[in-house]
């Protein structure tokens, strides 16, 4: 060891044991509104800033088009699924939509524009909740378009943490030992 090397202090270990919500992972394309404590107002996608000209299924697009009802919802990052009609699985939706995923926040109360991702479980994490999400939507399809039987999973947010852990129906195997 050499005296350049910098202390680095074991992490701290989230309580498994907490908060969590469950919403389903809605398959489309990720978008991000970004509106800043000046005005200004960006689109992104996952990974890089978008325009209508640099666009990524119309997300920009659409976000100039209704940019005065998105800055309703104020300063900050803004992230969300852009899917539907031409976006990945489709869901027998003959338009787009942009669902919020942050549902602490976004409830009735946010731009006509904008849905929230469904929430399928909101509670202290327990061993059946995840699988209980996993088999509601095995059971009865997407909750965001209803009667679409090919949901793709779960999102679990979990509060300690402050991570976001996903399910897929398809890719994922149950686990061994499970009863689902």
């Amino acid at each position: 060891m050499t005296e350049a090397t910098p202390f680095e202090p074991f992490q701290k270990i989230a309580r498994l044991n907490r908060e969590v919500t469950i919403t389903e992972k809605i398959d489309g394309t990720n978008g991000l509104i970004e509106i800043g404590e000046d005005g200004s107002f960006r689109v992104g996608s996952r990974s890089r800033w978008i325009t209508p000209e640099d666009d990524n299924y119309g997300f920009a697009k659409w976000a100039l088009t209704h940019r005065d009802e998105l800055m309703a919802l104020g300063s900050g990052r803004h992230f969300g699924e852009w899917w539907g009609q031409g976006i990945q699985r489709n869901y027998s939706q003959t338009r787009k939509r942009f669902s919020l995923f942050n549902t602490s926040i976004w409830t009735a109360a946010r731009p006509e524009c904008c849905d929230v991702v469904p929430v399928l479980y909101e509670g202290l994490w327990t061993p059946g909740c995840v699988p209980t999400a996993v088999k509601q939507l095995r059971e009865t399809g997407s909750i965001a378009a209803p009667g679409f039987m090919k949901a793709e999973g779960i999102i679990i947010w979990h509060s300690a943490a402050r991570s976001y852990f996903k399910v897929t129906l398809e890719k994922d195997e149950k686990p061994k030992g499970s009863t689902e």
